[in-house]
């Protein structure tokens, strides 16, 4: 159920907006529960609405013609979707659900950009945006060709982790295969080589960071690049602080 939008922005591009264009956006948003598993898109289907994610986590995903399906990117309240409403493009070839349930603030395509063509600076935040999505995907790309499962699987915890509340995610063994586009008893010996080290716990659907700073440093090269980058355009972090 949708119901307006008073402000007090928890997602991070509104948030650094200044208060003009604020109050320029603020009345054609509106507040939107998203469960989990809930589609936002589908591949080449153009989005009525964009969505500025205020809590949860939203998986971008990609399926080749014979099926085989690889997560590209992750977006919480660090973002928005789609960038085709950002780039003036009527559709993208990836689908988009949620993966963990959250909260977001929807606004139709055609005003976004539409107020996008009256206010430079809400234009320049989200392209910024759209540029630190893009190299999340690149280094996910890198990531996927150089690295081992572990270090994979750390980077990937790491960045959910980034984008929820608390220290526990809410994640199956089945969703984490998927997303890595590997077998599950190999995320299954990667979870157990990163509980051994005691830097997670995983039971029932649930997985625990319990030293987040061992677990930067199990990623190795995998994580931070992204992270930095976002940090340098959208100017506030989206790394957790190591303690």
């Amino acid at each position: 159920m949708a119901t307006g939008c008073d402000g007090g922005f928890r997602n991070n591009l509104l948030w650094r907006l200044p208060e003009a264009s604020q109050q320029r956006i603020t009345p054609h948003l509106e507040r939107v529960q998203l469960p989990r598993w809930h589609q936002l898109a589908s591949a080449h289907q153009t989005m009525e609405h964009a969505y500025f994610f205020e809590s949860g986590i939203a998986s971008v995903a990609i399926r080749s013609p014979e099926g085989q399906c690889s997560e590209i990117g992750l977006i919480g309240r660090d973002g928005m979707y789609p960038a085709s409403a950002i780039l003036d493009v009527d559709a993208d070839p990836f689908s988009v659900h949620m993966q963990i349930p959250g909260e977001a603030l929807r606004i139709a395509t055609p005003t976004l950009k539409a107020i996008m063509a009256e206010d430079r600076e809400i234009h320049r935040v989200l392209s910024f945006y759209i540029q630190t999505l893009s190299v999340q995907q690149a280094y996910t790309s890198l990531s996927n060709a150089v690295h081992q499962i572990g270090e994979r699987l750390a980077r990937w915890i790491l960045m959910c982790h980034d984008r929820v509340d608390g220290m526990e995610i809410s994640l199956t063994h089945e969703f984490m295969s998927m997303v890595l586009a590997v077998r599950r008893p190999s995320v299954t010996t990667a979870l157990h080589v990163l509980e051994g080290k005691k830097l997670i716990y995983s039971e029932r659907g649930v997985v625990g960071v319990r030293d987040r700073a061992g677990l930067v440093a199990f990623a190795r090269d995998a994580y931070g690049e992204s992270e930095r980058e976002y940090e340098r355009l959208i100017g506030t972090p989206i790394a957790r602080p190591l303690d």
